[in-house]
């Protein structure tokens, strides 16, 4: 069975996977003819198969996450700016998700290993765990013993999402480690003593979405719609599906894929509030997804990464790293559910010691006019920075 992502997908009786195939049905003859390598200078390669059956079914399936249209981004130049680091303490950090409270931004990070004692250059440290002498950062979302979560249980957030004049909601999934992933939440962001501080967190057990029969809503991406009501939360399939499978004859693509919900900003801590995208068909459904294709999908390949509106094109743009490589790439969309563009490659990275590239963000309040665009990504532990301008 062919593993191979889709726009569109027949499935008929006897079984043929061909991308893009007009189906004909003449006196129980089945005639596939596909068109592979189409453009504008390239002539088309022919494939033609036929097989005879006495009875013919098929189903067509649309693949929510097909790129669509023109990519309108053109780049005037592409500037690296440094490695991120903290003026009050020392660490290796990754994520950094930015989002905004009350007319601050502020980054949410996920790993976080601490220097040695006097380092102040996180190239400088020395190898080995430093623990609990070293001034370290406190966690920013607190496990609750009372739910069974220990010190030892990781919680990986995204941006913080403002949602009425003095709160903010951050989406998180919570990692009992060698237990695997809980489940996908939500907590609520206020400022105490000026810093953002969650003061509380839903759910029975500190979380909404089981892992292992949900989406893990918000652990791709969280985003405030500047231009509506809406939070969106991206987020992963569940535990049980596992990538290069042949589910449901889609081979690997639901695995890499991304599940969207999305809810009205002040209702963001109300569960039954939020509706669940079930791809372009469907649309969007109060139901809780239960299915897990590209027809469902929002997002397919990119890892977490980060939306926001860019001006000077007006569209938003997803930033992220993919799944298969190092380079940094940019889509568009005309709305947060897509459909969205073809990706443009902006940055390759060079990995640092052999380490992961990952976690596209976005710094949009660098330049409000959209003229450029402000991104940093994930280098080993290292965040290294760069600065795009768009002609």
């Amino acid at each position: 069975m062919s593993t191979m992502r889709q726009m569109l997908l027949y499935l008929l009786t006897p079984l043929f996977h061909l991308p893009h195939a007009s189906c004909q049905n003449s006196s129980g003859s089945v005639s596939l003819t596909t068109i592979i390598g189409v453009n504008s200078t390239i002539t088309p390669t022919i494939t033609t198969a036929t097989a005879t059956t006495t009875q013919t079914t098929f189903t067509t399936l649309t693949d929510s996450t097909a790129p669509q249209d023109l990519n309108p981004i053109s780049i005037r130049s592409v500037r690296w700016l440094g490695y991120q680091t903290a003026n009050n303490s020392c660490s290796h950090r990754d994520l950094g998700f930015t989002g905004e409270l009350q007319g601050k931004w502020y980054a949410v990070y996920g790993d976080t290993l601490w220097a040695a004692p006097g380092v102040t250059d996180m190239f400088n440290d020395t190898p080995g765990f430093h623990g609990m002498p070293v001034r370290h950062q406190l966690q920013f979302v607190p496990y609750n013993e009372g739910w069974g979560e220990t010190n030892r249980y990781g919680f990986g957030g995204t941006s913080i999402c403002q949602v009425d004049e003095d709160a903010g909601a951050v989406y998180y999934l919570v990692n009992a480690n060698e237990a695997g992933l809980i489940g996908a939440g939500i907590g609520k962001v206020e400022l105490v003593n000026d810093a953002p501080t969650v003061t509380e967190r839903f759910g029975a057990a500190g979380y909404w979405w089981d892992a292992n029969a949900a989406a893990r809503y918000g652990d791709v991406c969280a985003y405030r719609d500047e231009w509506s009501d809406y939070i969106y939360v991206w987020g992963g399939p569940p535990n049980y599906y596992v990538k290069d499978s042949e589910d449901d004859g889609w081979g690997d693509a639901a695995g890499y894929g991304s599940y969207l919900a999305r809810v009205r900003a002040r209702s963001a801590f109300e569960l039954d509030e939020y509706e669940y995208y079930w791809g372009r068909e469907k649309g969007w459904r109060r139901e809780v997804l239960t299915t897990f294709t590209p027809e469902t999908a929002a997002l397919w390949g990119t890892g977490q990464g980060q939306v926001a509106w860019n001006e000077h094109y007006g569209c938003y743009i997803f930033v992220h790293v993919g799944i298969f490589g190092n380079t940094v790439m940019l889509r568009t969309a005309l709305s947060p559910e897509g459909p969205w563009t073809p990706d443009i490659e902006v940055y390759t990275a060079t990995p640092i010691d052999g380490g992961l590239v990952y976690a596209g963000v976005a710094h949009p309040y660098h330049d409000p006019s959209g003229n450029s665009l402000v991104i940093s990504f994930t280098n080993n532990n290292h965040i290294e920075v760069i600065e795009v301008e768009f002609n």
